[in-house]
């Protein structure tokens, strides 16, 4: 099945649009969230225990629940995306490595999950319409042992 220009194209401005969440989200920027999503997105990140909401909701969670992680990583891959004119569908797989200081030692945890997208283009740009995290795995040391 030839993909033609234009799909190859909306394919990499997904990509694009997916590595910069993960960057602003590793340097807790979420205020800098909201251009990437359409004014009607719906976002739950319940799988964690997160926020479950619109925009709003979940740039007021990531503000309140980042800054305990002195460091992370989402590393985004195996980025399957369909194309259908204006509008897509999309599953990314995502290893996030998380670094939190415990009686002044770091301690890291790390989580495997999906992204299970919609994205719309908005103004000749893309935009994330939904967003939901699927856990796949955990690995935690004892001291994490509650997630």
């Amino acid at each position: 099945m030839a993909i033609s220009v234009q799909e190859l194209s909306d394919r990499a401005e997904i990509q694009d649009l997916l590595f910069h969440y993960a960057d602003i989200i590793d340097r807790c920027a979420a205020e800098e969230l909201r251009p990437l999503f359409t004014e009607d997105a719906q976002i739950d990140y319940s799988a964690f225990g997160g926020s479950v909401g619109d925009v709003d909701t979940t740039i007021a969670f990531l503000k309140e629940a980042m800054p305990a992680f002195s460091n992370t990583q989402h590393l985004n891959g195996n980025i399957q995306i369909k194309v259908q004119g204006d509008s897509a569908e999309g599953r990314v797989m995502c290893f996030n490595p998380m670094e939190m200081q415990i009686d002044d030692k770091p301690h890291v945890f790390m989580l495997g999950l999906w992204y299970v997208d919609s994205y719309r283009r908005v103004d000749g740009d893309w935009r994330i319409a939904s967003r939901r995290e699927i856990k796949s795995w955990v690995f935690n040391t004892p001291e994490f042992m509650a997630l």
